[in-house]
């Protein structure tokens, strides 16, 4: 019996220095904003309503360059995986510290795993792999699969993998990563504005095409399907292990993303 417990209490020590090598230590390293002088300073209401409308021009620019079936909701061709690591090797010959290359991001077989717990995708530290859940709506694919490519860059920092995958899907030179980025990008920023200034919220939100307003549909639909005690544990779960691991905001932390995309435009137009 005591052979049975070292044993375990091996595999268990194994375990955890893996996780640690390959994915909590990066918790705590530079994060990407410091390493690309994108100072987190806030930003002004002006400037988000500007970050809402650019988004909505760029949403509306695109939603009708893609395909889409016979309900009008948005449909990904060609191999994603591919495309989601040449868009991050496109971000990371701009940015040093996302140079190099990517493995594929794999789309989970049993993904309603995923979706139970109402999950985009997930890091494996122990694997070294990216996965996306191939259930959801199709606009989230791309910009999960470059959010979760990142995380295998050490960027372990939900908010900064959400901007990094908003970088490379937006910078993409394929429409339907440009379409994901910009839709996911003015999801952030909307649902930001509506909290601070309602009024302009609603003008903006009044000038999203017809076709976006299918795929948000769509998404909320589909999510609605997961709403259970289940999908409330792994929000808890989620938001212990951030917070666990130096994100004090919990999963509060993912709109943060917001600043990273004010002070990036307010650099780009500076």
């Amino acid at each position: 019996m005591s052979k049975f417990f070292s044993g375990l209490l091996l595999a268990a020590g194994i375990l955890f220095f893996i996780y640690a090598a390959a994915c909590g230590v990066n918790y705590y390293r530079t994060s990407f904003a410091e390493e690309t002088s994108l100072e987190v300073e806030g930003g002004t209401v002006e400037e988000l309503k500007e970050a809402c409308r650019m988004l909505t021009d760029q949403v509306n620019e695109t939603a009708s360059e893609v395909y889409r079936d016979e309900s009008g909701q948005m449909k990904l061709t060609g191999d994603v995986q591919e495309r989601a690591v040449a868009a991050m090797e496109k971000l990371g010959e701009k940015y040093d510290c996302l140079e190099g290359e990517y493995p594929r991001p794999k789309g989970l077989v049993f993904s309603w795993i995923l979706s139970v717990q109402k999950l985009t995708g997930i890091y494996s530290p122990f694997t070294i792999e990216a996965n996306y859940n191939t259930e959801m709506t199709d606009y989230n694919i791309p910009f999960t699969a470059c959010h979760e490519l990142a995380h295998l860059k050490g960027f372990m920092q939900e908010q900064e993998a959400n901007f990094i995958g908003y970088l490379a899907a937006l910078e993409s030179d394929d429409t339907e990563f440009q379409y994901s980025g910009a839709l996911l990008g003015w999801i952030y920023c909307t649902n930001a504005l509506q909290e601070t200034d309602y009024e302009a919220y609603r003008e903006i939100r009044s000038e999203l095409c017809e076709e976006a307003e299918v795929d948000l549909e769509a998404n909320s639909q589909f999510w609605q399907k997961y709403e259970s005690p289940v999908a409330e544990v792994a929000n808890e779960v989620n938001d212990t292990y951030l917070k666990a691991n130096g994100q004090q905001d919990g999963v509060v932390s993912y709109d943060r993303m917001v600043e990273l995309i004010l002070v990036y435009n307010r650099q780009q137009n500076g």
